[in-house]
């Protein structure tokens, strides 16, 4: 019982340093795409440079998975400070509220399906990993 906060504590300084291992990753991807490629996205260059950063072996997934199910956890709040903008400016949405609270709802809609379906198709891809591994591993 006593190792209990230990435990706690070890799993939540683990997922801080990972959630500073990916925000460092995203810095160096905003840092070359502002330098060599400005038509990519920073977050798009930097899921790019994880993902072969994974594929290639130089980055366990141990290292990196418990920080991107914290980010992916409390995801809603990157979506407050759209909110907070859109509530300090009431003349905009006079004029144009309509239509930005449909791109809102159809964004918001876009955003989640094609995150769960990027999910599901991960997950999917992991356990197809994960039995591999295990065939190759009893033959």
């Amino acid at each position: 019982m006593k190792n209990l906060p230990n435990i706690a504590v070890k799993q939540s300084l683990s997922t801080l340093l990972q959630v500073v291992l990916l925000s460092l990753v995203w810095l160096l991807a905003s840092r070359l795409s502002h330098s060599f490629l400005p038509a990519v996205p920073a977050g798009v260059l930097g899921m790019f440079l994880v993902l072969a950063a994974l594929a290639l072996g130089w980055l366990p997934l141990a290292w990196c998975k418990s920080g991107a199910r914290w980010l992916l956890a409390e995801m809603l709040l990157f979506f407050i400070p759209a909110t907070v903008a859109v509530v300090q400016y009431p003349q905009l949405m006079g004029s144009i509220g309509l239509r930005i609270v449909l791109v809102i709802l159809l964004s918001t809609v876009l955003v989640m399906t094609v995150t769960s379906l990027v999910v599901d198709a991960g997950y999917k891809f992991e356990i197809l990993l994960k039995r591999r591994k295990r065939q190759h591993g009893v033959s």
